[in-house]
């Protein structure tokens, strides 16, 4: 087993996060991969931080695709995607953090299973990057409507075969949790994700006030029923509650 991944990260605003995380994919005990990061036009210093940081590294696993303008993480992700050239397209947000052994357990897994589209456990951690204890436990599979009930893939535990799923398939469309939209694609699409319960990635969660980040989530999860799977009121409604008390129930 030795096959390239395409670890795809897209960068805007992080400059507090975006090294930590890059030491997390040079540390992994799987080292056949290639780390694409796609620069979103920063204004915090992390376009500059970057570029020092690459340039003292000289890690020729590690390319950047500078932007002239903002497009935002859905069109940085998919050119990611574009540019990559392993079999496996692995995403990673750029403020969290994988354990070593994330990647070759996780291929190791969809080596054994057969998994096109593969997900799994993660653990909240602080700003600093220190898990918290508190783990999100995935199911063993997700189907299309199941999903719509649990939207328990987090974007960085997400690897993607790419012999199994054509590279055109994998684009995120450009609207809000655009992430949860491509995984809902796919799975309407008849694949299945299969949840890989170890925990090897660190969702990072920033001390910040989280009343207006809910209502956020809210809206953002209401517009994905109605607007992009054109569900109807009822089974939006029906589909939300059961949203709403496992989003709950992962915070708590």
């Amino acid at each position: 087993m030795n096959d390239l991944v395409s670890i795809v990260i897209p960068v805007h605003n992080v400059r507090k996060y975006i090294t930590q995380t890059i030491e997390s994919v040079r540390t992994q005990s799987y080292t056949n991969w290639e780390l694409i990061l796609t620069e979103d036009c920063s204004t915090d210093g992390t376009r500059e931080l970057l570029a020092q940081y690459l340039d003292e590294l000289s890690d020729d696993r590690i390319r950047v695709i500078w932007l002239d303008e903002n497009v935002g993480a859905a069109a940085a992700r998919n050119l990611g995607v574009e540019n990559s050239r392993g079999r496996f397209v692995a995403y990673l947000d750029a403020d969290d953090i994988w354990e070593k052994d994330k990647l070759l357990c996780q291929l190791q897994f969809m080596r054994q299973t057969g998994a096109a589209f593969c997900f799994t456990n993660y653990e909240f951690a602080d700003e600093s990057g220190r898990g918290t204890g508190k783990v999100v436990h995935v199911p063993a599979t997700l189907t299309y409507r199941r999903a719509l009930r649990n939207t328990t893939i987090f974007t960085s535990t997400v690897m993607l075969d790419t012999q199994q799923i054509p590279r055109n398939e994998i684009r995120m469309p450009d609207i809000r949790s655009e992430d949860t939209a491509l995984w809902w694609q796919l799975l309407r699409m008849g694949y299945t994700a299969y949840g890989f319960q170890e925990t090897y990635v660190f969702y990072r969660r920033p001390a910040r006030s989280l009343s207006s980040n809910k209502l956020s989530a809210v809206k953002r999860i209401w517009n994905l029923y109605r607007r992009s799977e054109k569900l109807g009121v009822l089974y939006s409604c029906y589909n939300f509650f059961f949203w709403a008390f496992r989003a709950v129930r992962r915070r708590v």
